[in-house]
């Protein structure tokens, strides 16, 4: 489905609804309908020393060679190498703050972790990789957390990633 415009004679094809519609609400219903059971998972918790931010994830995921300054934690899904979950941290510096500010790219807060703190939720589709990013500012330190697979798989992983967004943890003082 196309819409399609005249310009000097010529056809143009102005904008491609099926290319971004169609697989985006593929992947939105699958997403509802992925079988998820918090129960039936066993959980670890990630715990970070230096920032002080934890999350939980599956006990058998294994951990990826990461920073050795401790800023944060990859790990690996057992079963499917392309499936990753990430969880980082930095200080961010009162100049960034203010462009951040100034230009006015700041995203407005869409999502609330279980802890009650705000943040911006992000689902990035690509035709290869899908990835959930969280994002919490919170005392000049940026908190992340990811949940990355393969594009055709990521409906299977949805509801794991949001319920591990959801646990996302940061120290409040």
């Amino acid at each position: 489905m196309y819409r399609q415009d005249r310009v000097g004679g010529k056809r143009h094809k102005a904008v491609q609804i099926k290319k971004f519609f169609i697989p985006l609400s593929f992947l939105l219903w699958s997403c509802t309908a992925a079988d998820f059971n918090v129960e039936a998972i066993t959980w670890k918790t990630y715990s970070n020393s230096r920032y002080g931010f934890e999350f939980p994830y599956p006990s058998n995921w294994n951990s990826l060679a990461g920073p050795e300054n401790d800023d944060g934690i990859g790990l690996i899904s057992p079963q499917n190498k392309t499936v990753e979950i990430r969880g980082w941290a930095s200080h961010q510096l009162a100049n960034s703050i203010d462009k951040g500010l100034q230009s006015g790219k700041k995203i407005q807060p869409n999502f609330q972790t279980a802890q009650g703190v705000s943040g911006v939720l992000v689902v990035e589709v690509d035709r290869q990789a899908t990835s959930m990013t969280l994002t919490l500012t919170h005392n000049q330190v940026q908190y992340y957390w990811q949940g990355r697979s393969n594009s055709q798989e990521f409906p299977n992983y949805y509801r794991l990633f949001y319920y591990i967004a959801q646990q996302y943890r940061i120290p409040k003082s």
